[in-house]
């Protein structure tokens, strides 16, 4: 099963962020770029680009320095702790060079004096862009690295620019992240950005396989190596050759083989079981794991020599409970598709049953969203999904969603009919009970329609339930 992450963001118009005080430099600025093929959003302060970066990334940064209220190099500060990166370019007056100076040591990509040149400008824009998403001919048309990935969130959208500029080397990656979050799909798109990315991509699971049949399944066999062997058998370091290989669950590893895993890696070379001959390899190992390997280095149960050797460089991947803005894309997205394999015409989730998808806590991340959508779709007899369906996939109660006047208005009425039906329709004993009047009672009542005859009891006076 494939599952769904993260972009909708087309390549052809990079998007910039412009930050200004000054509204006629923004407009001028906005012009000349939006003249040169870039899709420009503008904030007058530091403080209103922050809120517009939690909505939307751009693929740069354009601030004036002097600003009132947070200046530019405190928002060069904030951006570079929540969006590590993305560039940032800096225009500054005369007298704020030094601390411009200071700030590029700090890591902005550069800065311009004003009165700027326009030739700079666009080329030190197109320069920082070229650094931020390098481009390669087999992986540029349409973005389709991450063809598969759903998303309009920052978080996914600073992970994925990460992962653009490693696919270029070839340094192992860590794929660090919960269960269910997509770490295999974000590997076969490094996979695919990367120069490799015409030769085989190939997965698999650590913690699947018997340790027994691990070995042979990574490194091949020769024939009679053991009682089933009746073939030679290549292993998977040797199917991905010239690619890629995933270690899926790779803080699953037996010890054993964690050993002869570090030797492929120092040597590249591969052994098979049962044979006294070697195979040179060329793979790019991505791994990825679940698990602290942290904590399973301290209590002995992974070699620390080849954490280091996987870990070049790691990308965390979040929860889908850190990313749930993205909720309705992927449901809405799941659910299209998973209608057209059931051949069920759905039009979408009712306004309330995406309010219930978004606040779920998904302990199982996208995985789970995938097959509550799939429950969901086949289950569906409404062009609308409706908020009981998705509540029973969840496996939570069906709690009607009601505004406040809805709530209270039902609340008054059930605890009108509980008053009467304890005191057999009088309303004296009612309202005495209720500690209102028997005029403001009565109102209560005719508000809600309730008539306090149909709550009397059919007993005759005089006789006793009890049977005294």
């Amino acid at each position: 099963m494939t599952i769904s992450l993260a972009s909708d963001v087309s390549p052809a118009q990079p998007r910039l962020l412009v930050v200004d005080d000054d509204a006629d430099m923004l407009r001028l600025l906005s012009m000349r770029l939006n003249s040169a093929g870039y899709r420009v959003s503008t904030a007058g302060s530091a403080e209103s680009a922050l809120a517009k970066l939690q909505i939307e990334r751009p693929q740069l940064v354009l601030s004036d320095v002097r600003m009132p209220g947070q200046d530019g190099l405190a928002l060069f500060t904030e951006i570079r702790m929540r969006h590590p990166s993305l560039p940032v370019i800096l225009l500054t007056a005369h007298g704020t060079i030094p601390d411009a100076v200071e700030a590029t040591a700090r890591g902005v990509f550069s800065y311009l004096t004003k009165p700027y040149d326009a030739k700079v400008l666009l080329d030190k824009i197109a320069q920082a862009l070229a650094l931020g998403a390098p481009h390669h001919e087999a992986a540029d048309a349409d973005e389709g690295w991450r063809r598969d990935i759903i998303s309009r969130s920052g978080h996914m959208a600073d992970l994925l620019a990460e992962a653009r500029m490693v696919a270029t080397s070839d340094a192992s990656v860590l794929l660090r992240g919960d269960s269910g979050t997509g770490k295999e799909m974000l590997a076969q798109a490094i996979h695919r950005a990367s120069p490799r990315a015409q030769r085989p991509f190939v997965a698999v699971n650590c913690g699947a396989i018997p340790e027994a049949l691990l070995e042979s399944e990574l490194f091949g066999h020769v024939k009679g190596a053991f009682t089933d062997a009746v073939a030679n058998h290549k292993g998977l370091f040797q199917a991905a050759d010239g690619g890629t290989l995933l270690l899926d669950e790779i803080g699953d590893m037996p010890p054993a083989l964690q050993v002869k895993l570090l030797r492929v890696l120092q040597e590249r070379t591969v052994r098979p079981v049962g044979s006294s001959q070697s195979h040179p390899v060329d793979v790019r190992i991505i791994s990825a794991t679940h698990r602290d390997l942290d904590a399973a280095m301290a209590q002995g149960q992974f070699r620390q020599d080849l954490y280091y050797r996987l870990n070049v460089v790691t990308l965390t991947l979040p929860t889908l409970g850190d990313r749930r803005e993205d909720i309705p894309l992927l449901a809405n997205h799941f659910l299209q598709r998973l209608a057209s394999k059931y051949g069920r015409r759905l039009s979408g989730f009712a306004p309330e049953a995406l309010r219930a998808l978004i606040a779920a806590p998904w302990p199982g991340n996208v995985r789970q969203l995938y097959n509550v959508v799939e429950q969901v779709c086949a289950l569906a007899t409404t062009p609308l999904v409706p908020l009981a369906l998705v509540q029973r996939a969840l496996r939570t109660p069906s709690i009607p969603v009601l505004t406040y006047a809805d709530a209270k208005q039902r609340f008054e009425r059930d605890y009108l009919v509980g008053l009467l039906k304890l005191t057999d329709g009088n309303v004296a004993d009612a309202a005495r009970l209720a500690d209102r009047n028997r005029t403001e009672f009565y109102r209560l009542l005719q508000k809600h329609e309730l008539t306090p005859g149909h709550f009397q009891s059919d007993i005759p006076p005089g006789v006793s339930l009890s049977g005294d």
